[in-house]
């Protein structure tokens, strides 16, 4: 068994037999679990067949065929793998203040701990020249074998200063398409969400950045209701990390909150009760139901640099107590839904696996147990632990 002794969550176990199998492994697999939920139902009395690291069928644990290698999980609960949509680092590396493989390497093994398989490592407003770096990074990770990086998430720096939040005031700037144009060129394929402020893009530049094969998302912004409506109705599909960094929602200016309520658009939410109240996750989980879904927005301790994140208690702030950013990790937010917010468990997972893979057009090979899916899965204890991550899609 193996703990990395460097996270900041609770102690969190990973089966390296099993994990280094599908890493390494194409043979047929078989894979029993007293529970499974593919992402749509929980079965019981099934197996998972696997083969070449892809889910193949779903059979009655009985109905098993002779060439393939059993793996009896026992009693726990066999689930999607998660996916973080926006995570910062982990394990003491920072990526927006250490642009190295190294850094998405330490994301990554940081996010296993907490179950998560496929993660887009975020990269804070900087300057276009960091951010270039940052793409060539993504890039040399990628040419390099490495593992469960699905692209790069920039978050700024076309943003509204008024809600900067963490991020440096001198790089933010307003977007033009020429710019844009420039670094989805550089990072054609590997640029996969940026979050804007939709009120601080002009109307002919928010049109053609959503024509362009990435997700935009709405966020760290000041807009009126009309605007942040008017940006969902031109075809803004999600926002970032919901209430925070954003207009908030009041009886006579209802806001980005109250747009993203109305529009019917997704959201990310960072469920750790400091972020967001958790009465507010419910509150907006009821009204907002699959659209809603979580991230972890994590970070790292880095007391060097243009971005400095101090560790004390159970969150990351600025040196001058600006929050900046969690200790989460994705289990621990399915966690916090089921314990804390009241939501269903299999709701919770969906929310850290399906509904992020939606987002991201990989639903029919992420965030499910079903034919055709990468096998990449968790397997839970009743206390809501992992046990065991298992990887084969890669």
């Amino acid at each position: 068994m193996f703990y990395n002794s460097k996270c900041r969550a609770s102690k969190i176990l990973i089966n390296l037999d099993l994990f280094s199998y599908l890493q390494t492994s194409h043979m047929p697999t078989a894979f029993i679990a007293k529970k499974i939920f593919t992402g749509q139902e929980t079965l019981i009395g099934k197996a998972i067949l696997t083969e070449n690291e892809v889910v193949t069928a779903i059979v009655d644990s009985s109905d098993i065929p002779a060439r393939f290698i059993t793996k009896n999980l026992g009693e726990g609960l066999l689930a999607p793998a998660f996916i973080d949509i926006q995570i910062y680092g982990g394990n003491g590396k920072l990526f927006s203040t250490e642009l190295t493989t190294e850094s998405i390497e330490a994301t990554y093994e940081y996010g296993l701990q907490g179950g998560c398989g496929k993660f887009i490592i975020t990269m804070a407003t900087n300057s276009i020249e960091k951010i270039l770096k940052g793409i060539e990074t993504v890039r040399q990770y990628w040419h390099d074998g490495g593992k469960g990086l699905i692209g790069l998430h920039l978050e700024g720096p076309y943003i509204n200063p008024i809600k900067k939040g963490a991020h440096i005031e001198k790089y933010i700037k307003t977007p033009s398409i020429e710019e844009i144009k420039m670094l989805l060129e550089k990072g054609k394929g590997l640029i996969k969400i940026i979050t804007i402020a939709p009120e601080c893009c002009d109307p002919e530049t928010l049109e053609w950045l959503l024509k362009q094969p990435i997700v935009v998302s709405a966020g760290h912004s000041n807009a009126t209701y009309p605007q942040a409506m008017n940006g969902f109705r031109l075809g803004i599909p999600v926002a970032t990390h919901l209430f925070n960094a954003m207009s908030s929602l009041q009886g006579r200016e209802p806001g980005m909150v109250g747009a993203i309520y109305d529009s019917g658009a997704m959201s990310s939410i960072v469920c750790d009760g400091i972020h967001v109240d958790f009465a507010s996750v419910r509150i907006s989980k009821k009204m907002m139901k699959e659209k809603l879904f979580f991230i972890t927005d994590a970070v790292s301790e880095v007391r060097h640099g243009e971005y400095q994140h101090i560790f004390k208690n159970d969150r990351y702030s600025l040196p001058d107590g600006t929050l900046s950013g969690s200790a989460l990790t994705m289990l621990k937010s399915v966690k916090n839904g089921v314990e804390k917010v009241g939501i269903d468990l299999e709701e919770a997972l969906r929310m850290a696996s399906l509904y992020p893979a939606k987002l991201m057009g990989m639903d029919k090979t992420l965030g499910c147990i079903e034919v055709g899916a990468q096998a990449d899965f968790v397997l839970l204890n009743e206390k809501l632990e992992l046990e065991t991550i298992i990887l084969g899609g890669d």
